[in-house]
């Protein structure tokens, strides 16, 4: 195999797959875990939130420093207080869980930075795309079976094993990770070219930017709606008749896996902007959540249509927006800029906690759903520009 498929690409994604294995677990663990400490959906919402919230501070100073010092040291460093993070959920309570998730976030940051930067650095222009989605692809599968173990392990009151489990991973990540060499020919250390020296000006260049704009803001929206799917589906499905979290994000994100590796060649990588290829991606988000909203009254099989959609979109957005990005951001600080760009990604899904929470307080969590795809629906106008070539910056 060669291109995105070669050894030493593939040892990047294993990677992925293995740092993301836990969030699988937490995603459902953590709101179950506050609710029976009697924390209302707000508080659940910042404790999940703080994850996204770090990363998202981090991400621009993320992209100054792997450039600067390569992203091998960097990786080491952060799986060190990655593991440290995991092992404290396995004797701390919520305030615990919020400076683990803290903890996190700073380590993700510099980690899907450094393996992106990697990526769109090694490959030619046509397999940018193919790369992104197979990063993005290992990312996901834990997520098929994740959830399942992390309801088994609530309902049969195995959190000893839980405990076990954390270390596990913490440890095979470490030494996987500490076995990783990039090899300069395949993916070259990012080249050392002039930066803009004040950050407030690169923060300038999400509104300044016409094309890291539009991008950012498709990104905010829709990562708001799978940040609130991701932390309240394990509340919710419970008030449903025959409704099962685990079964619902193991399907979304069984489709996720699916679609990225199904459409991978259908995902743009000529540094265009495809307005209806995006207003169709955001139709099926608002959909999903509509889907989700409505099965209060429509039943569990709208509940698993909404998955199947919200993994479609969440295959999608993602590498579509991020490899259009990589083609028109201007070389001398693109990939500080592509890290703003994660940034809101970051930022939505931390809202889709720290907002939506007060918003299933005051009213319900079907109610929330719903105000889920009005915002997506609206990002479907959003998405249309008449412009058809993107010129390069």
């Amino acid at each position: 195999m060669s291109g995105a498929m070669s050894w030493p690409f593939l040892r990047l994604y294993i990677l992925a797959l293995l740092y993301f294995s836990a969030n699988a677990i937490l995603n459902v663990i953590i709101p179950l875990r506050g609710e029976s400490l009697g924390a209302s959906s707000t508080m659940i919402g910042l404790v999940m939130g703080a994850y996204m919230f770090t990363t998202m501070f981090f991400r621009p100073w993320a992209g100054q420093i792997i450039q600067k010092q390569g992203p091998i040291k960097v990786l080491r460093l952060i799986l060190i207080i990655n593991g440290f993070a995991l092992i404290l959920y396995t004797f701390t309570g919520l305030g615990g869980y919020f400076v683990a998730r803290t903890l996190q976030g700073v380590s993700t940051a510099f980690f899907s930075m450094a393996l992106q930067i990697g990526i769109i650095d090694a490959l030619p222009e046509k397999d940018r795309s193919q790369g992104i989605s197979f990063y993005s692809l290992f990312t996901y599968i834990p997520g098929i079976i994740g959830p399942v173990l992390a309801l088994g392990l609530w309902q049969t009151g195995g959190m000893d094993y839980f405990s076990v489990l954390m270390i596990g991973i913490a440890t095979v990540t470490g030494l996987f990770g500490y076995s990783i060499k990039m090899d300069k020919q395949k993916v070259p250390a990012p080249e050392k070219v002039e930066q803009t020296s004040n950050m407030l000006q690169l923060f300038g260049q999400l509104l300044k930017n016409p094309f890291l704009f539009k991008c950012s803001v498709l990104m905010l929206i829709s990562s708001v709606v799978f940040g609130a799917i991701t932390t309240f589906i394990p509340l919710y499905a419970p008030q449903l008749k025959n409704g099962n979290a685990g079964l619902y994000l193991m399907i979304q994100a069984g489709v996720v896996v699916v679609s990225r590796f199904t459409l991978r060649k259908k995902i743009p990588s000529d540094g265009q902007w495809h307005s209806r290829f995006m207003m169709g991606t955001m139709l099926l988000l608002a959909l999903a959540a509509g889907c989700v909203s409505f099965s209060i009254q429509g039943g569990t099989i709208l509940f698993y249509v909404g998955a199947v959609l919200m993994g479609i979109a969440q295959a999608i957005v993602y590498p579509t927006l991020t490899t259009y990005l990589s083609f028109v951001l201007p070389q001398s600080n693109r990939n500080v800029l592509i890290g703003l760009f994660i940034a809101t990604a970051d930022m939505g899904v931390s809202l889709g906690g720290a907002i939506m929470g007060p918003i299933a307080d005051f009213s319900s969590y079907s109610s929330m759903y719903m105000v889920c795809a009005i915002l997506g629906a609206t990002m479907i106008i959003f998405a249309y520009d008449r412009r058809k070539l993107a010129v390069r910056v």
